[in-house]
């Protein structure tokens, strides 16, 4: 069986690593791919870019099933495409993939249908936002309505910070993702990723995750597409694990089926906690979170061609996944600069030493020559499985230590708060 995966990053390289050891599989294709996963056994990267050159390579190679990693393809519409093409393509439409294309039909989808989530108003025109501002103060949190690589969301701790992310949205600093801004409350607690596959109709969740945005250690500096995650996310108990199916998931998957778009692939809600047990959505992801994949995918056990082809047959009700009883940590390895203005071409040491139950997932990577150097902000993500958390960081950090890139940047608190004193070790 061949198979194809869509994407280049860090979250891409673990999903075509992970279908690539199941027996059943001769060939993965990645595409367009990175160098660090085109060295993974079984896998091949295609560097051709665009919904009909990958519908191409589909259908030249005969794969059984493609799979979309990033948000950009489903934007783009290959889903429709695909399937309109009587090939089978495991992820959302176009109009179901609506959840992460633009905010502000996410909140108001959460609104009609029940779902809780933080209070919003929505603006296009600046007056009226910057006026809006001036009623609320802060902290308050500003996001732009369309897809911004990660980078359109700003947690405003202070008034003066929240007028410059609302100038800077409206005034084009994010093209037409920021046409729109939304304009939301700042909600308190513990964040957790909660990721499920999802047939149209059932859902199978995966395990629980937690994901780290800030820059630095102690959630300090700017937001980013993903410093380091850990599985499994303790915050995340079995009491709310039902809560969370109950109030959440399923009323999300219900309620795109009554709006006429129901719901394919992975859906990923990012969750807010708060002290007190209440849950509020803080966004959907059409797609598996990145670095959070990483150790969901070092932690499964289940063959991942089987449940994808359990849920492309509206099955997944039958659907049994099995974990590691190991927890899995990820660190991201970052550029100088990143994430507003990542240094790249700084060449890369270390890369290829190895250490027990270790594995390096790379996003920006470029093979040159003998040599390895940077190209995009994020670099690699290490990820490890351990015994306890502890033990899983631990190896972690042994194993950055093999590595090496001018102004490496990277968190070396990752998993803080499973780690607590109170907390699970």
């Amino acid at each position: 069986m061949k198979i194809l995966v869509i994407g280049s990053g860090g979250r891409e390289h673990a999903l075509a690593w992970r279908l690539a050891q199941s027996p059943r599989v001769s060939h993965v294709f990645l595409s367009p791919g990175n160098d660090g996963a085109g060295h993974e056994e079984g896998v091949h990267c295609i560097p051709v870019q665009g919904v009909e050159a990958w519908l191409d390579l589909a259908r030249r190679e005969q794969v059984a099933f493609t799979v979309v990693g990033p948000e950009a393809p489903m934007a783009a519409g290959i889903v429709n495409r695909f399937r309109d093409a009587g090939q089978a393509i495991f992820g959302p439409t176009l109009e179901a993939a609506q959840l992460e294309i633009s905010k502000d039909y996410a909140k108001r989808f959460m609104h009609r249908h029940g779902i809780p989530t933080a209070h919003f108003s929505t603006f296009e025109d600046p007056a009226l936002a910057h006026a809006y501002l001036e009623q609320v103060g802060a902290p308050i949190v500003i996001k732009a309505d369309g897809l911004a690589a990660g980078k359109g969301v700003v947690v405003a701790q202070t008034p003066e910070e929240a007028h410059h992310a609302v100038t800077a949205m409206l005034g084009g600093g994010l093209g037409e993702a920021g046409r729109r801004v939304v304009i939301e409350e700042f909600l308190t607690g513990e964040e957790a990723s909660f990721i499920v596959m999802a047939d149209g109709e059932q859902v199978l969740p995966l395990a629980t995750s937690q994901d780290h945005k800030r820059l630095r250690d102690n959630d300090e500096g700017p937001n980013t597409g993903g410093m380091g995650a850990y599985s499994p996310a303790p915050v995340i108990t079995p009491t709310l694990h039902g809560r969370i199916m109950r109030e959440i998931i399923q009323p999300t998957l219900q309620g795109m089926i009554q709006e006429g778009h129901p719901y394919t692939g992975f859906l990923y809600a990012g969750l807010m906690i708060s002290p007190q047990g209440t849950i509020k959505v803080l966004e959907y992801n059409c797609r598996l979170g990145d670095p959070e994949t990483q150790p969901l995918l070092m932690r499964l056990k289940t063959d991942l061609v089987d449940l994808i082809e359990t849920a492309l047959e509206g099955r997944l009700q039958d659907a049994v996944a099995d974990w590691d009883r190991r927890p899995a940590l990820g660190v991201v390895l970052a550029a100088p600069g990143y994430p507003e203005h990542p240094v790249v071409g700084s060449p890369i040491t270390g890369l290829d030493a190895s250490l027990p139950d270790t594995h390096l997932f790379h996003a920006g990577t470029r093979r040159e020559g003998k040599q390895w150097v940077t190209q995009g902000g994020r670099v690699v993500c290490v990820t490890a499985l351990g015994d306890t958390l502890k033990a899983a960081r631990h190896q972690v950090y042994e194993r950055i230590r093999l590595l090496h890139f001018d102004g490496m940047q990277y968190r070396q608190d990752i998993g803080w708060r499973a780690l607590k004193p109170h907390g699970p070790s």
